[in-house]
């Protein structure tokens, strides 16, 4: 009998100690913190300057003497950048140690914020873009392969939520910042301001970052490399230009030069892309692993994540252009009206992450877009009878849902995959992220400038009516883009639950 007890009281002590145990292992380390931190703030600030700019369109369109189609690029060749860059994460993460990606992204993050404070014509600020959206891609996905390695399991949709405040919310303030400091300081400041973030971030990240797997000898194929910049360039160039070429047809003024180039792009992305696939199936170190797309639940997850961005990201420009251009507010009024929707996603996306621990994915996923289509949907209603409360009321919906579920599909589709293959998940959804949101950004100019054409000059009654219309246009499609990813999205979990 004695003995009895002596072996429950031993198995309940055991027992004890492994709950305790656990419990430590699921707490998040105090230098995990810090590297999300680190590289999370670095990431924040690059995808502010993805919309930041937007607000001010109207400012460098005078100040630099280009037109709406051309201005938008200040936007679209830095999503671009990002774009082209982020296909190489999974080689990074594997060739070289954490902190010397970071640091090679800072530096690259510094040197595109000098340019853009002493550049002064058009091309060089492109090139400051450019610098800026490399840096950009290089730690938007090192933020999210440090949260998936290193996090403890019970924690990672809270922290993959945390992580989306980055993605989601920081080009949605953008445009806030931008109009805010362009108000009361010239908009080079807004650069000026980043640097000092930059020089802590650095400090940070190197005392924080820790390397939790060894590097490999992965080898980077050229040629897949090329392809896929190729590629991605050809398909948004494409989109571009047959934009300007309809826009020119609607000014009967000759479209004939933007039509070549058009189509030119879309052929040469279109065979890059598929010269990218087919060399990555037969190379033995590929640049992407792409076997993981032959699971139909990846697949769709991907397209709506994909699409998705073209609404959250494009909806910062079109709504601070519409206000401007169509309803008469000036820059700091306009960036303003994204302000509380941006500040309610700040809030709800750990939330999302914390209800994608608690149900899983299905439920918080699907509810959240449900409800969030309703916000495109009003827009569309009342489009040509909008004020600027009714503009930030109706984002404020959109910016909400959009919040609590998008970074929750990723976490979805990567949750499937085995551990090895997640590097590679990551930098193919972080890449169709940019490239969906320089589509969107590049669509709906594309769709305004379209609207707007042989209205006569901005500030004219006429011009803001044509700009109301496209403002119309661009929530129906908006609209479509919601539903076909949500359509997704239960197609993917129907499947996942048929398996189960």
């Amino acid at each position: 009998m004695r003995e009895s007890q002596s072996e429950q009281r031993q198995t309940t002590r055991h027992q004890t100690t492994k709950r305790q145990t656990s419990a430590i292992d699921e707490r998040i380390p105090r230098r995990l913190i810090g590297s999300i931190f680190a590289v999370g703030s670095l990431a924040f600030f690059g995808i502010l300057t993805e919309t930041v700019m937007t607000v001010l369109f109207p400012e460098l369109m005078r100040e630099l003497n280009v037109g709406t189609a051309t201005v938008q690029w200040i936007t679209t060749i830095y999503l671009l950048s990002v774009a082209v860059t982020m296909p190489i994460s999974s080689y990074l993460k594997r060739r070289f140690p954490l902190k010397a990606i970071f640091v090679a992204a800072v530096i690259l993050a510094v040197i595109g914020c000098v340019i853009m404070i002493f550049g002064r014509s058009f091309p060089v600020l492109i090139l400051a873009r450019i610098i800026q959206g490399v840096g950009s891609g290089i730690a938007t996905p090192l933020m999210i392969n440090i949260i998936l390695e290193q996090s403890p399991k019970s924690k990672i949709g809270r922290l993959m939520g945390v992580g989306s405040l980055v993605i989601t919310v920081a080009p949605a303030i953008g445009p806030t910042v931008g109009g805010a400091i362009s108000s009361v300081l010239p908009w080079r400041a807004i650069f000026v301001f980043i640097l000092p973030i930059m020089a802590i971030s650095l400090v940070v990240g190197l005392l924080c970052i820790e390397q939790k797997t060894p590097t490999q000898s992965a080898q980077l194929n050229p040629l897949q490399f090329i392809a896929i910049v190729l590629g991605l360039a050809g398909l948004i160039m494409a989109l571009n230009q047959a934009g300007v070429a309809v826009s020119a047809a609607a000014d009967g003024a000759s479209f004939t030069l933007s039509a070549n180039i058009a189509g030119a792009s879309l052929v040469i992305g279109v065979l890059a892309l598929l010269f990218f696939g087919y060399s990555s199936k037969r190379s033995f170190s590929p640049l992407i692993r792409l076997g993981i797309l032959r699971d139909p639940v990846v697949l769709l997850h991907l397209l709506a994540y994909a699409i998705l961005p073209m609404v959250g990201i494009g909806f910062g420009y079109v709504i601070t252009n519409l206000a401007q251009l169509s309803l008469g507010a000036d820059a700091f009024l306009a960036g303003a009206l994204v302000l509380p929707g941006a500040l309610i996603g700040a809030f709800f996306a750990p939330v999302g992450g914390m209800l994608y621990d608690r149900f899983g994915a299905t439920r918080p996923i699907l509810t959240a877009f449900a409800v969030a289509v309703v916000g495109p949907v009003l827009l569309l209603v009342f489009s040509m009878r909008l004020t600027p409360a009714l503009l930030a009321g109706f984002y404020f919906i959109f910016g909400l849902s959009y919040a609590l579920g998008y970074s929750n599909i990723m976490t979805s589709a990567l949750s499937a995959l085995p551990g090895q293959f997640t590097p590679d998940g990551n930098a193919i959804f972080n890449t169709m992220l940019q490239f969906g949101g320089a589509a969107g950004t590049t669509l709906f100019s594309t769709i305004l400038t379209i609207a707007q054409a042989g209205a006569g000059g901005e500030g004219t009654p006429a011009f803001a009516h044509a700009t109301a219309v496209g403002g119309a246009w661009t929530f129906a499609t908006m609209i479509v883009i919601c539903v076909a990813a949500f359509a997704a999205l239960a197609a993917a979990f129907r499947i996942r639950a048929r398996r189960r």
